[in-house]
C-alpha cells in the first residue's frame, strides 16, 4: 500500500480506505486506486490485516499442527477443521511438525508471535516434554489435542475410541477362525498405541486364547512392514492373521504375504486402522477400522472456539471420544 500511495501521490490511509470501498473516498479516486492495484497484482493480506488489528479486535486465526500432512487420517481431520472453522467465522494456519519435537516447539513459538486465538495439535512421535504446550496455556491460548494427546497435561482433547476399535477388529479376526494374530503397532510412548494394544490383548484374552508377546512388533509404516513380514512368515509358528495400527502398515503386510505366495484371506487375514482411500485401492480390499477423522476435526474446532468466545470457561477441560466402525472387506474371511 505504501508503494501504491507513493506512485499515485496519496496517503497510505487513502489507499487502505479505497481498497475497502470506504465512502469517505470519492468513487473516482476509489476506482483509480483499485485499478492501479489490480494492474500490479496487489491483493490485501488477510493475515497481516488481522494481526494489525489484533490489539483492538480478537484474533480469529486458529493454529493447527499436523505430524504428517500426507497421511490420510490427518488430512481428513484437517478438512473437518477447516470446514468447521469457516462455519464459525475463523481462519486456519497449518504447520507440519514432521514428527519432530524441535520443529513442534518452533511452531508453537511462531503461533504465539502470529497471535493465534488458539492451537489444535496432534503431538509428534518423539515428543516427551510438554513445556511448549504448557506455555500456550499459561498465556491463555486455548489448546486442543487430537489423536495423539498429551497425557502429562489435563487438557482439551478429541480422540477416537482406539481401544474399542482394536478390540472389535481383533474379535472379528478370531470369530472368523484366526488363532495366532500378530500385532504391528507404534511405540508405546503414545497413548493411542497403548489403547490399541490393550484392545488387541483384551480381545485375545476374552476369547480364551494365549497372548504371545513374540507376535507383538513395533512397526507402523509400509516400508518397515515389507522388511519385517518375511521374517515373521518364516517362523514355524507363523501367524494366521495380522492386526496393524494403520492402513499403510496393513497394505505393506498384504503386499508382502501375497509376494511370498500366501493367499489372502484363505491363509492369512489382515486388518488395518484408518479406512483411507488406499484401503479400497488394493486387492483384495482392506478390512479396517474407520476413524472418522472429519468428525474429529469438527469437534476440535467447536471446543476451541467455544473457549475463545467465552461460551466454555478456560478452566473447563473438554474431552470428546468419537466412535470407530469396523469396515469388513476382502482381507478377512
Amino acid at each position: 500500500m505504501k508503494d501504491i500511495a507513493r506512485e499515485l501521490g496519496v496517503s497510505v490511509a487513502t489507499v487502505s480506505r479505497a481498497l475497502k470501498d470506504s465512502p469517505r473516498i470519492s468513487a473516482e479516486q476509489r476506482e483509480r486506486i483499485k485499478s492501479f492495484a489490480r494492474e500490479h497484482n496487489f491483493y490485501p493480506n488477510a493475515i497481516a490485516e488481522s494481526l494489525r488489528r489484533s490489539k483492538t479486535r480478537p484474533s480469529t486465526l486458529i493454529g493447527v499442527i499436523i505430524p504428517q500432512i500426507n497421511h490420510f487420517y490427518f488430512s481428513s481431520i484437517l478438512a473437518g477443521i477447516e470446514e468447521q472453522a469457516n462455519v464459525r467465522g475463523y481462519s486456519v494456519v497449518v504447520a507440519q511438525s514432521g514428527e519432530k519435537y524441535e520443529r513442534e516447539v518452533r511452531i508453537c513459538e511462531s503461533f504465539q508471535h502470529s497471535r493465534v486465538c488458539g492451537v489444535i495439535v496432534s503431538q509428534a512421535k518423539d515428543t516427551k516434554r510438554y513445556d511448549h504446550f504448557q506455555e500456550l496455556l499459561d498465556k491463555n491460548i486455548p489448546l486442543v489435542f487430537y489423536d495423539r494427546i498429551c497425557t502429562g497435561m489435563n487438557s482439551n482433547r478429541v480422540v477416537v475410541d482406539d481401544y474399542m476399535g482394536a478390540f472389535t477388529a481383533v474379535s472379528h479376526l478370531i470369530d472368523t477362525g484366526c488363532k495366532r494374530i500378530a500385532y504391528y503397532g507404534s511405540p508405546m510412548t503414545m497413548e493411542i498405541s497403548k489403547n490399541r494394544y490393550n484392545g488387541y490383548r483384551d480381545a485375545i484374552l476374552k476369547h480364551s486364547l494365549e497372548v504371545d508377546d513374540s507376535l507383538r512388533f513395533i512397526c507402523d509404516c509400509r516400508d518397515d512392514a515389507e522388511v519385517l513380514t518375511p521374517e515373521v512368515m518364516e517362523r514355524a509358528d507363523r501367524p494366521d492373521a495380522f492386526f496393524a495400527v494403520n492402513d499403510d502398515t496393513a497394505i505393506g503386510i498384504l503386499y508382502t504375504v501375497k509376494r511370498l505366495g500366501f493367499k489372502v484371506p484363505e491363509e492369512i487375514s489382515i486388518c488395518g486402522f484408518t479406512n483411507g482411500e488406499r484401503a479400497i485401492a488394493c486387492e483384495p480390499q482392506l478390512t479396517t477400522v474407520e476413524q472418522r477423522g472429519y468428525m474429529v476435526g469438527e469437534e476440535a474446532v467447536d471446543i476451541l472456539v467455544n473457549q475463545v468466545e467465552g461460551i466454555t470457561p478456560m478452566d473447563k477441560v473438554e474431552k470428546k471420544v468419537v466412535r470407530t466402525r469396523l469396515v469388513v472387506r476382502g482381507t478377512t474371511r
